[in-house]
């Protein structure tokens, strides 16, 4: 398992942390395929990478990044990616077809955390007013009536949420982020989720600031992978 943090990736395995690559500051970090992803933030000692990093990109599991456009304009703290391109928000929401020309977007409120579907189509953003989404790439937002007040989500699959109270109280929505269940409580704040489905069930690991923790059943239960 791969955690990205203020001094770069690094590997948790059996109770161990393993460096992994340079030392950035990851802000933000996507996934795009296997051993290829994306991230922002600034670079760390012995970097010759600008500040800010913009948009960088790794094939090689984050070993080696190089630079894809952005650099030293944006820290995109919120980053997420789909098949229709990469969404992020440096302080402006902006999205990318292809990683490296760039357009503006309309949000109501600023964004905690960005989370597009497998797709793109569907996008959910936690914000201090409440959860938006979206149900036409980020093109117009709405309020999720009823919806809990997220720190973080992430999408499953292409219907399947996961997402974190300030508290640490994990909700799932089955029905693209229209409704949302209470499914457990971690007793930390949270700071990053993931999630995939296999088709039955969802497989869960957040991040919080006492520990990083796995579900292997929708996020009913957890097991700790690493103690902070």
């Amino acid at each position: 398992m791969l955690v990205a943090t203020h001094e770069g990736l690094v590997e948790v395995a059996d109770g161990a942390v393993t460096p992994v690559g340079p030392t950035i500051d990851l802000m933000g970090f996507t996934v795009v395929g296997p051993d290829h992803y994306l991230a922002s933030g600034h670079p760390g000692l012995h970097s010759e990478l600008p500040n800010p990093v913009g948009l960088i990109e790794t094939t090689d599991a984050g070993r080696t990044w190089s630079p894809l456009s952005r650099q030293e304009e944006s820290d995109f703290h919120g980053l997420t990616v789909s098949d229709a391109g990469v969404l992020g928000f440096d302080g402006s929401l902006l999205f990318s077809e292809d990683g490296r020309a760039w357009e503006p977007l309309p949000i109501p409120a600023e964004p905690h955390t960005l989370a597009a579907s497998p797709d793109g189509t569907q996008v959910l953003a936690t914000t201090e007013q409440g959860l938006l989404r979206s149900t036409d790439a980020a093109s117009s937002w709405s309020f999720v009536e009823g919806a809990p007040l997220l720190q973080v989500a992430t999408w499953a699959d292409e219907r399947q949420a996961v997402g974190a109270t300030p508290d640490g109280v994990v909700w799932v929505t089955a029905d693209r982020g229209l409704t949302w269940d209470e499914v457990a409580e971690l007793g930390s704040a949270p700071e990053a989720v993931t999630a995939t489905s296999d088709g039955e069930e969802v497989r869960v690991v957040v991040v919080t600031t006492a520990a990083v923790l796995e579900s292997s059943d929708g996020g009913r239960t957890f097991e700790t992978l690493l103690a902070r």
